[in-house]
């Protein structure tokens, strides 16, 4: 079978774990890589994403030309903000591409952005493509394991969340992300702006309750620090007591007087016990613990990957990962690629 063309959109931290996973997978071939850096840009792709090797890929910030030489897929891994990349996603569906995007916002974007999931879903179709939104939160730990756990059970009432993340684990632009090392005061303040906050909870809260029944009418959403008693250090940063090691961060989704979802995500330096946990009240009451949690840069990576085969097969449109089956893909596929 010929291989899977795939084009890289986005080397940062995430789009390299991702590369370097592709380069494990017989059955895919990288043809093209693109970023906006100017540190990347004209540098071979396995040097960017320290691959051991070089690829013969040149980084590159031209679009039309990276997406002309055709590709059967566009891994596209750039921002959380669904209307700040949605001309990079119509681009890639109008060079006849699938595309597999790790935007936090595209991964359940029908509540948040309706008219512009539309015009994503027309223009999927109309190009016969299949545009997918995923990756370990939201797609993953706090949505679709909870989906396929309902499978067992004959009534939901109600569903818990609750993932907790060591930040010392992850990746810098993580730990910026979560406010690791600022006063309580610089926290709030970049809060108040946006700048603080994991994208996805609403993305995920919807996706529950619309496909499991549940009313989701009105969203709560929390966001407060983690504070430091005393000094953490860490390999790559050290955080004064009374200063912020991350975030805690919690969505109730609520209706006719009930909380039917809660959603509890806490990201900091240092977690003791880091956890993904899930309970669905009904019948039968379930609860899912996984200890140590799930790591996510490692699952997002996987999770991309992994979707892959089934994103070919799927019907063309917008797709969530409601709707795309998610198992181990080990690289060889017995079947050709579709566009």
């Amino acid at each position: 079978m010929p291989p899977i063309r795939v084009v890289q959109y986005g080397v940062g931290p995430i789009g390299a774990g991702i590369v370097r996973l592709m380069l494990e997978k017989p059955d895919l071939r990288i043809v093209g890589a693109l970023d906006v850096d100017p540190t990347k840009v004209g540098k071979d792709l396995g040097e960017v994403v320290e691959a051991g090797r070089k690829l013969g890929v040149l980084v590159s910030d031209d679009v039309e030309t990276v997406l002309r030489a055709g590709a059967d897929i566009v891994v596209h891994s750039t921002t959380s903000y669904l209307t700040q990349v949605a001309d990079q996603l119509v681009a890639c569906l109008r060079a006849h591409a699938h595309v597999i995007s790790t935007c936090e916002e595209l991964a359940y974007p029908f509540r948040k952005h309706p008219q512009l999931s539309q015009y994503l879903d027309r223009t999927a179709r109309e190009q016969k493509a299949v545009l997918l939104g995923t990756g370990v939160n939201p797609g993953f730990a706090m949505d679709k394991l909870v989906l396929t756990l309902s499978a067992a059970c004959q009534r939901v009432d109600s569903v818990q969340v609750r993932r907790v993340v060591d930040a010392a684990r992850r990746r810098l632009p993580l730990q910026r992300k979560v406010g690791a090392g600022l006063t309580v005061e610089e926290f709030h303040a970049q809060v108040a702006a946006g700048r603080i906050k994991h994208h996805g909870l609403p993305e995920s809260a919807a996706m529950i309750g619309n496909v499991l029944g549940l009313p989701v009418a009105d969203f709560e959403e929390s966001v407060e620090p983690v504070v430091a008693s005393e000094t953490v250090r860490t390999e790559s940063s050290q955080v004064l007591a009374g200063r912020v090691l991350g975030v805690r961060q919690c969505l109730s989704a609520r209706a006719e007087g009930k909380e039917w979802i809660q959603l509890k995500l806490e990201m900091y330096l240092c977690a003791p016990h880091p956890v993904d946990a899930i309970t669905i009240g009904g019948v039968p009451e379930l609860t899912l613990t996984i200890p140590g949690g799930i790591h996510g840069d490692l699952a997002t990576a996987a999770i991309v990957v992994n979707c892959i085969p089934a994103v070919l097969e799927a019907e063309p449109g917008l797709r969530t990962a409601r709707d795309i089956p998610m198992s181990y893909f080990p690289g060889l596929l017995a079947f050709a690629p579709t566009s």
